[in-house]
């Protein structure tokens, strides 16, 4: 059985930098609010005049992945591209990176697992590779929040946490043992679905529907959040996912050299931060700076943390999320 080891980094997040401050203009807010509850200071929102969406996004972030990786698009075996917010219903954004990048009629696969979307896509990469399916595949986590969310007092308590952005990685044979991914553990929790969710359009509430009934008072067409009942969830299914891990390759909390979580609520990384005694330096958070992008932040997290020199050969990198479904899990790797 080979292993599978990520060779190349990428993300790219749009110029347009919404602050808090800037969110006042379309509700009852304010900076100290908003970094109270989440620790966010600012996001990256897609100006439309710019033309980004999901799709490109991801091909952006992985032109440099592959790049990185010393590999040409022809040396991709398979993309598989993890986001809630596809450019349409259907077609996925798979398909669509494969022609922006203009690669062999390769496979491409879409993951829906809204922000343990990367986890879940790593690890579907990693089961291709270790059974000498393919060689070279492709991970992109890409997400277009600004379109969907609810500017308005209402919907203040989901629209200031989201950004848009992408971030892309290629997992690659290596025949090096104990090195790469050592091992990946997912779950899910279906009974708490509607607790963070987008219920319209969907195929039974279409948005012609919604227009006909007119009803102001409808949010299920905007994303909610039940916070403080997802806050409770995470980070006890954070820190499990974290010790299955770690008790999988028997190692303990001091072996972690690299913690990177999802960029969910800088709340809850601090509290698993804690949870594990884990210095600052163990961690890599950027939510301050791109509020939470979903699919996308736990790869342009790790890209960042590399791309810093936080992560070196041979360190013990683990990532870890928890999101909308309920479906959490966690990565653990040998730099």
């Amino acid at each position: 059985m080979y292993n599978s080891k990520i060779t190349g980094l990428g993300y790219y997040v749009p110029e347009n930098v919404v602050t808090n401050n800037d969110l006042t203009q379309w509700m009852d807010t304010n900076d100290e609010w908003i970094q109270e509850r989440t620790g966010i200071k600012e996001r990256r929102w897609i100006d439309p005049k710019t033309g980004d969406n999901t799709s490109n996004m991801g091909a952006k972030a992985a032109r440099i992945a592959i790049e990185r990786a010393g590999l040409t698009k022809d040396d991709i075996d398979f993309i598989i591209f993890a986001t809630l917010s596809p450019d349409m219903y259907f077609p996925g954004g798979g398909v669509r990176v494969q022609d922006l990048l203009d690669m062999p009629t390769i496979g491409a696969l879409d993951v829906r697992n809204q922000c343990s979307g990367f986890i879940y896509s790593l690890s579907v990469a990693d089961q291709f590779i270790k059974t000498g399916m393919y060689k070279n595949v492709l991970v992109i986590g890409s997400e277009n929040h600004s379109g969907g969310l609810e500017r308005s007092t209402r919907g203040r308590g989901v629209t200031v946490i989201f950004g848009d952005g992408a971030g892309a990685a290629v997992l690659s044979r290596s025949e090096a043992q104990g090195k790469g991914i050592l091992s990946s553990h997912l779950h899910s929790e279906g009974k708490h679905a509607k607790e963070l969710a987008l219920e319209g359009p969907s195929t039974g509430r279409w948005v012609p529907e919604i227009i006909k009934e007119n009803d102001p008072n409808d949010v299920s067409y905007y994303p909610h959040m039940n916070g403080q009942f997802v806050f409770k969830h995470a980070v006890v299914r954070f820190s499990e996912a974290i010790i299955e891990g770690l008790q999988t390759n028997n190692l303990q909390a001091t072996d972690i050299d690299m913690l990177i979580p999802h960029q969910a609520n800088l709340r809850i990384s601090q509290f698993v931060q804690k949870k594990f005694g884990l210095s600052d330096d163990k961690v890599h958070n950027n939510i301050m700076k791109y509020g939470n992008t979903t699919a996308a932040s736990v790869i342009i997290a790790l890209t960042e943390a590399w791309e810093l020199g936080k992560i070196k050969g041979n360190d013990l990198v683990v990532l870890a999320a928890f999101g909308s479904g309920f479906t959490w899990g966690s990565v653990i790797i040998r730099w």
